[in-house]
């Protein structure tokens, strides 16, 4: 199956700041996995069968760790479960942390988002945040407006700055 992306939208784990989530015996992916099967969230049993079998519940198509591993998690032709309204044509990528980032992080997303935007040219890159209702209407969602604060740095400061780590989400070395 193939589908049309035509967004790319960054997520946090929620977890602590600067805390590697995977381990010898677990990546971060498995973690979140076991967080999100706990949320009741579940993958199509043709899709587990197809690409990593052992996620049966993760909403990502990537997980970041905090040492810079890149796990993947749903393949880029399954539909995830990651924002409300936009799954169907999205990919999901969530950072590990809240809204303080490692170097490697940092390094690993925009390597990530650069290889995304080479295979969908133009597809736009936003927070979970940003897709928060434009409650008053003017065009804006606002600080005020959002319904999460996910991923905990403004992507399109980011993606200005060249994609280079935000100094005030970025963990002492």
């Amino acid at each position: 199956m193939s589908r049309t992306i035509n967004l790319i939208v960054i997520h946090c784990a929620a977890s602590p700041n600067g805390k590697v989530l995977g381990s010898a015996s677990k990546s971060a992916a498995a973690v979140i996995d076991q967080w999100h099967a706990q949320r009741g969230f579940h993958r199509q049993p043709a899709a587990i069968a197809a690409y990593n079998p052992d996620l049966k519940a993760i909403g990502y198509h990537f997980v970041l760790d905090v040492d810079g591993t890149k796990a993947a998690a749903r393949a880029l032709d399954e539909i995830g479960a990651h924002v409300a309204g936009h799954n169907a044509n999205s990919i999901g990528i969530c950072m590990v942390g809240t809204d303080q980032y490692s170097t490697a992080q940092w390094g690993a997303l925009a390597s990530l988002v650069k290889a995304l935007l080479a295979k969908y040219p133009g597809v736009p890159v936003v927070g979970h945040r940003d897709l928060s209702p434009d409650k008053n209407g003017d065009g804006t969602v606002e600080p005020r407006e959002w319904t999460k604060t996910c991923p905990g740095f403004t992507v399109a400061a980011w993606l200005a700055a060249g994609m280079k780590p935000q100094p005030t989400n970025t963990l002492a070395s």
